[in-house]
């Protein structure tokens, strides 16, 4: 095996892309709790909204609530999702509450047409606006890209196409590119294959891997981006979350299977997994249902912390 890294980074999602895709709308006072949950479990960042349009995702709605009312916890770094230049305006009303900034756009043309409504030069157009005003307000940016492993509509999304897409977003000005694979298409193989090309085209750009479980492959593909080279890695509490375009694609690596196998390997997260999983089952509660993770299913964890 190659060598791994001796810590990783995890930006916790659930928050927003778990919540917005709950069938029901999570009460603000609710959601405040759980983000301040995870953010006392050594989780060192975390997206907590999106200015979206409430039209269009009546589960963040709240968002500029959700974020005047954060209870913030040193040390913890809080991202929002931009989808546009509005959405950006209504964040910076909020400027002090936050530190970063996601833009997003898919590497397929079918996916960012029917996720966003634009072609993909169309949505680059938009987000390096974005990009250059969010750097005038001193926010650390986050590129994410979707369907970069694959895309369900026209299945293989050429690796090159993926990376002339990152190149642009980097030179804009992103700190950091985020590559997800949006539906769960991706295999460990591929994986170390694709972040192999990407550090060698973007050097100096931090690389994030953002996996889903749909095919049971998103630990697998973790082992495997790490192998890569890759330190940086998105997840959600639960399991939770998904893609909305197409329906059926199950939610996120859980926050907590990542930890607890990271941890194990002596990969070291700063996370305390009990404190993690305490939140995952006042979520559990919250929605009266299962959730996802699997060390949350396995039940009461005797975990100190120490590989």
């Amino acid at each position: 095996m190659t060598d791994l890294p001796a810590s990783v980074r995890i930006r916790e999602v659930g928050p927003r892309d778990g919540f917005q895709n709950e069938p029901e709308v999570i009460p603000t006072d609710e959601k405040l709790r759980l983000i301040g949950m995870l953010a006392r479990s050594g989780l060192r960042r975390l997206e907590v909204t999106s200015f979206v349009r409430a039209d269009v995702i009546p589960q963040l709605a709240d968002a500029e609530e959700v974020l005047s009312r954060v209870e913030r916890v040193d040390g913890v770094a809080y991202s929002v999702l931009i989808p546009n230049e509005r959405g950006l305006e209504r964040a910076l009303d909020h400027r002090e509450r936050f530190d970063e900034v996601n833009l997003f756009l898919s590497a397929s043309e079918t996916h960012n047409r029917r996720n966003v409504n634009r072609s993909i030069d169309e949505s680059l157009a938009g987000l390096e606006r974005v990009i250059e005003r969010a750097g005038a307000e001193e926010l650390r940016r986050e590129g994410v890209i979707s369907t970069s492993f694959g895309c369900p509509y026209e299945g293989e999304v050429p690796v090159e196409r993926v990376l002339e897409i990152a190149d642009r977003l980097a030179t804009a000005g992103c700190e950091e590119v985020a590559f997800g694979d949006t539906t769960g298409m991706a295999n460990p193989r591929q994986v170390g294959e694709f972040f192999d090309a990407a550090r060698e085209r973007l050097v100096g750009v931090e690389l994030t891997a953002h996996f889903h479980n749909t095919r049971g492959q998103g630990l697998a593909n973790v082992l495997a981006a790490m192998e890569a080279g890759v330190e940086s890695f998105e997840a959600a509490f639960g399991e939770l979350g998904g893609c909305p375009v197409p329906p059926g694609s199950t939610g996120n690596i859980s926050t907590e299977d990542l930890v607890s196998m990271l941890e194990e390997m002596g990969v070291a997260t700063g996370v305390e997994l009990p404190r993690l999983i305490e939140a995952s089952r006042a979520a559990q509660e919250l929605l009266g249902r299962p959730l996802g993770a699997h060390v949350l299913r396995a039940g009461p964890v005797d975990w100190t912390g120490t590989a």
